[in-house]
């Protein structure tokens, strides 16, 4: 899902849900990029003026619809 993070509150928003409330590894990929989404400092590491690639790979179907569902707020169809 592509997603994009445009304010502080957005980036610290979105780390804390990852490092706190999902299981598995979420991945955050951005050209060749890619990042642990538990890392705020390497989101701050990429462009965050272009969409970011977000996917989460978890052992439980219900924690990846959750994860979905939660960052569908800052869902983008840019390119």
């Amino acid at each position: 899902m592509k997603i994009k993070l445009n304010t502080i509150n957005d980036i610290s928003s979105f780390t804390t849900a990852c490092g706190n409330y999902y299981e598995g590894e979420i991945d955050i990929k951005q050209g060749r990029q890619i990042i642990d989404g538990k890392s705020i400092l390497g989101i701050y590491s990429l462009n965050l003026l272009k969409p970011l690639d977000v996917s989460i790979n978890a052992n439980n179907k219900d924690v990846e619809q959750n994860f979905y569902n939660f960052i569908k707020k800052w869902y983008t169809d840019e390119e």
